[in-house]
């Protein structure tokens, strides 16, 4: 029996690299898809990269930068906003939001599945997001997938299999499967060593606090 194809939108992050290994572990055909949207650094695309080409799997780096110029206000595409440090659950954390940003990823991903013939979108967002980012929320996936099944004649489901998880949880469940977490870059900076500081390493650090193991990237 053939195995499905999927296609996982992958950032190079950590929770999109533990859905990843998820869809292979789960038996599919995983053809991975990043995004150069003009963000500020593309330190995770090349961990990214690097994962797919150890994994042996299909990659495509989709270069959409052009679109920055229409994705300004954010602390991720725009040069003169400074990233936020702090914890996710902080207002001041809402300066790191691309507006429209998973529309308009997963709206490509879908095209890409359609082409060859993937029944499946897979793509990391998780409770922990649902505060800070819109798109990341269970009722944006079920308007997407509502969407979606009306917007080709080929049907496609977007997936986000830790939409009720955090990223506690998330990390706990790679863990548990040994999975090397120093293949992933999480930090909004791209210097040498993760800044420690921002959001979403504030958030990583935090995981791996709570399941009692030790985050294996160096920290500024």
């Amino acid at each position: 029996m053939d195995k499905q194809k999927v296609v996982v939108v992958y950032s190079g992050g950590m929770d999109s690299f533990t859905v990843l290994n998820r869809a292979i572990e789960e038996g599919a055909e995983v053809y991975a898809l990043s995004f150069n949207y003009g963000q500020s650094h593309s330190k995770e695309l090349e961990y990214a990269k690097q994962v797919c080409e150890e994994l042996g799997i299909s990659h495509i780096i989709s270069d959409i930068s052009g679109v920055n110029n229409l994705l300004q206000g954010s602390s991720l595409t725009s040069s003169d906003i400074q990233v936020a440090e702090g914890h996710y659950a902080e207002e001041n954390m809402k300066s790191t939001v691309v507006p429209n940003r998973n529309m308009i990823l997963l709206s490509l991903a879908v095209g890409y599945a359609v082409s060859i013939g993937a029944n499946r979108v897979f793509y990391g967002a998780h409770s922990g997001d649902h505060t800070i980012y819109p798109d990341c929320r269970p009722e944006f996936v079920d308007a997407m997938n509502k969407v979606t099944k009306i917007a080709n004649f080929e049907s496609v489901e977007i997936l986000s299999p830790f939409l009720h998880e955090d990223k506690t949880e998330i990390l706990k469940y790679g863990l548990q499967r040994g999975w090397d977490y120093s293949k992933t870059w999480t930090c909004y900076n791209g210097r040498e060593k993760a800044c420690g500081k921002c959001g979403s390493c504030v958030e990583r650090l935090e995981a791996f606090e709570m399941n009692g193991a030790k985050d294996p990237l160096a920290y500024e």
